[in-house]
């Protein structure tokens, strides 16, 4: 999955994750996520959606702009994603 390695995430900065449900593999949409202090160690950052915590890493596919993220959601799936729900 695409990961903005060089990108210097803050806490406060807004991302778009292509994010698929864990309980229906093959559906998929755009969601917003905010960057936020790791709350379990507060020198790494981390993502905050659906109320909960995840890690920054390549298994997330993230991206600093919306138009980004559905390019490649359109890209990968050929049709719009669902941002916010």
């Amino acid at each position: 999955m695409y990961f903005e390695q060089n990108h210097n995430f803050e806490p406060g900065n807004i991302v778009y994750v292509l994010y698929r449900n864990p309980h229906a593999q093959d559906v998929a949409q755009v969601q917003e996520a905010a960057v936020v202090e790791d709350p379990e160690n507060s020198e790494k950052l981390c993502l905050f959606m659906y109320d909960t915590y995840y890690p920054i890493d390549e298994e997330l596919a993230i991206f600093p702009t919306e138009v980004e993220a559905m390019r490649a959601y359109n890209y990968h799936f050929g049709e719009d994603g669902n941002l916010y729900g």
